[in-house]
Order: structure tokens, then sequence, then C-alpha cells
């Protein structure tokens, strides 16, 4: 997926309506993202990355390479600033070729993961290949990234945590300018442009122990139930209800991680009546009990 301006839009500034039930979307992203590696190529070379479990970033600092994947089509070139992200780890090549003579092509490769163990919206959302080329993109994403080639070279304390820090900006901008640019929208983005179903997703994003019901959720969405059930359906490719409770999951997930809270104030939280009834469904959508999913974020919090 390269992204492009969305010829569908007029000129002057984007429609409003979708950042609102995005950003409350990011704002529960449990994304962590890590710079693992700087590389410095010139003249004729190639890079192999096997498939990876979780997702995988390349940003050109400087110079340009190409990118290349059996899954997908033609190769990509990618120039200063360019941004390619493979979302569910798939294998690829990154080169460059003889033509580029000694031009230095310079590389920050990184990782991202979703944690938890259900799946996150925005992880089953992205396509398999995301390319932000940087004439393309807003001018915060080109300033960030600008400044990420910046620190490479910068001899300071914390350069590595401060790559971090931009990476995962950089990405949240990334997912943005996806939301916004991309003409081809499906699943969780095409819903997002939807004014309708984005203003009930962004209140379930928001509220997600609120008694919703399938009333309460299209009297919000000013439609009918059986026209807006359809439409969400259509879109989500999940019923609302279903997608109220793997949210809900992913909301306690994040919770769970916070031993000041205990079950069964999270399952009041999200709205579940009794502690039982919450972690019976929670072991149902995740495969895991709550108490596994807290030893399991007690333990990576100790390991970092």
């Amino acid at each position: 997926m390269i992204i492009e301006p969305n010829p569908s839009l007029p000129p002057g500034p984007r429609p409003q309506l979708v950042d609102p039930a995005l950003e409350s979307l990011l704002n529960r992203s449990m994304l962590q993202v890590q710079v693992v590696a700087e590389l410095h190529r010139c003249g004729s070379w190639f890079a192999d990355a096997p498939r990876y479990e979780c997702g995988l970033f390349h940003l050109v600092g400087s110079g340009r390479c190409k990118v290349e994947s059996d899954e997908f089509g033609e190769a990509v070139t990618l120039e200063t600033g360019d941004l390619v992200i493979f979302p569910h780890g798939a294998p690829h090549r990154l080169s460059g070729t003889a033509e580029d003579g000694l031009q230095q092509t310079s590389l920050i490769c990184g990782e991202f993961r979703f944690t938890g163990t259900s799946q996150h919206p925005l992880k089953l959302a992205l396509p398999a290949r995301m390319v932000i080329h940087a004439a393309n993109a807003s001018a915060p994403f080109r300033q960030l990234a600008a400044t990420m080639a910046d620190v490479v070279h910068a001899d300071c304390a914390g350069r590595h945590v401060l790559l971090n820090k931009l990476a995962d900006a950089l990405f949240t901008l990334a997912i943005c300018d996806y939301a916004r640019g991309t003409g081809e929208r499906q699943g969780l983005f095409a819903s997002l442009a939807d004014p309708r179903i984005a203003r009930v997703l962004q209140s379930v994003h928001d509220h997600p122990g609120r008694a919703w019901t399938m009333q309460s959720m299209a009297a919000l969405a000013c439609m009918s139930r059986s026209a807006f059930a359809e439409r969400f359906t259509q879109l989500m490719k999940q019923p609302p209800i279903q997608y109220v409770t793997q949210w809900r999951v992913s909301v306690a997930e994040q919770l769970l991680r916070d031993r000041q809270q205990s079950v069964a104030g999270i399952a009041q939280q999200l709205g579940y009546s009794s502690e039982a009834a919450f972690r019976r469904l929670f072991k149902r959508v995740s495969g895991k009990c709550p108490g596994r999913v807290r030893g399991d974020g007690m333990r990576a919090v100790a390991l970092n």
C-alpha cells in the first residue's frame, strides 16, 4: 500500500470527522516501537529480512534504496525521508544499485508490536505494506523524519532512547497520514471515514465500560438498528457488539499491567456485573486468564 493524496478530497483543509475517532483509538494503541539497527551502505548492496512475528519499519535517513517482496508487486524506490512499514512482518529485501555509485544510503530500522494477546483493531486494519513518501506526507511527518536522521549522527547521551521515542511518534503520524490519504480504505479505516460509524467508534473507544446495546449505538449514529447493524458489519467485518467485546478485552489487557488496579475493579470499569463474568469472557476472547496476562506484563517490565 503506497500512500498518495486522495483526489476525491477537495482542496483546502482536510475534513476533521475522522480525527477524533482515530485519536481515541491511538490513545489505547498499546504500541511498543524500538529502533534496532542503523545501516550505512553505498554502491551495490542488499539486506534480506525474513518473516517476523512483529512489525518492521525502515526510514531512509539519506540516499535512496529499493524495497521488494515476493508477496507484493513491483519494487518501490525510497528516497530520503521516505518510510516503509511492514505491519505484519512480511519478508522483504532492501537494496542499492550500482548506478548510485558512491552515494551513501543511511537507514533507520526498527520493530513494533501491539502488546497483549488479543488482536488490536489497528493491527488487524493495517495493510501488509505501507509506503509513506516524504513528498506526499504531512509537514510534521517530514520534520520528524529529518530529526531522526539528525539524531543518528548526534553524539549525545540518551541517543537511543530519544530515537525510540521519535520512532513512536513517527509511526503514529504514519498511521494518521495513511488514514487521511489512502483511497483504498478497508475495515477500520473505512469505518473511520464514515461520520456516523466513526462517532460510535470514538465513543466506544473512549467509554468501553458504558452499557452498550445495539439500540444505544444506533441512536448515537442517528440510524435505525437494522441499518446501523448492516453498515457497521459491512465496514468492520464483524457485528457491533462483538467489536465492543474485543475492544474491552484489549483495554483490559492494558489495565491489567497496572498492579494498583484489582481484577474486580477493572471488571467494573469495563461494565461487567461481576468479576467472575469478566474472567470467563476475558479468557474466552484472549485465550488467557487475567492473572496470566498480569504476570506476563510484570515479567516484561522486569526485563526492560
